[in-house]
């Protein structure tokens, strides 16, 4: 097993910019450090869960695997434009915070968001079950993954603090920065893309 690879490839997809980062950034910018980390806390959660059931479940689910991800693809889509749009009008909505911002919210997220069940889907059985199968070292190397991910959910939840002032400064201008990321991501993961380039 090539760790480096391994590692690289965990490091980059749960960093860079997705449905979730984007949402606990502009949960911190809007309710503060203790709200992001809730919701940090339920996608984390969400998170390792995905990464458990695909470990488990892989080798059963080899046959419906492109049904799953179409209908999570839809079902992600449409959450992700409806996060879009209550972080668009988050200034103005009272409810969004119980919307958008909760341990619960985050949890749900997670599943839904056609980054984390594809990358969930094919970590495990791309770069772990060739080599290891043993059901102990697969649960380690699920815990590892979790770890990294919580990890990145954290650098946001810091990055969204440090900026606070910046972001509170201009919040109308990131709202709308925070949505068209969003609205983006639900794109990108949806497959539509690649449906208009055919």
């Amino acid at each position: 097993m090539n760790i480096t690879s391994f590692l690289i490839y965990c490091v980059i997809v749960t960093f860079t910019p997705g449905p979730t980062n984007i949402v606990i950034l502009s949960t911190v910018q809007g309710f503060g450090i203790k709200k992001a980390m809730g919701y940090s806390y339920g996608a984390t959660i969400a998170f390792g869960a995905l990464l458990a059931i695909s470990a488990i479940l892989n080798t059963m689910l080899v046959a419906v695997i492109p049904k799953i991800l179409i209908v999570m693809q839809i079902i992600g889509t449409l959450y992700i434009l409806y996060l879009a749009y209550q972080i668009y009008k988050m200034d103005t909505s009272g409810s969004t915070e119980k919307q958008v911002t909760t341990f619960r919210s985050g949890f749900i997220m997670q599943f839904v968001n056609p980054k984390v069940v594809l990358f969930t889907m094919t970590v495990i059985p791309s770069f772990v079950m060739p080599y290891y199968t043993d059901p102990r070292l697969l649960a380690i190397f699920v815990a590892i993954i979790t770890a990294i991910g919580f990890l990145a959910f954290v650098t946001w939840v810091l990055f969204g603090a440090i900026f606070k002032e910046i972001l509170m400064k201009y919040q109308k201008l990131v709202n709308v920065s925070m949505s068209l990321f969003l609205i983006y991501s639900a794109i990108m993961g949806s497959g539509l893309v690649e449906l208009i380039g055919r």
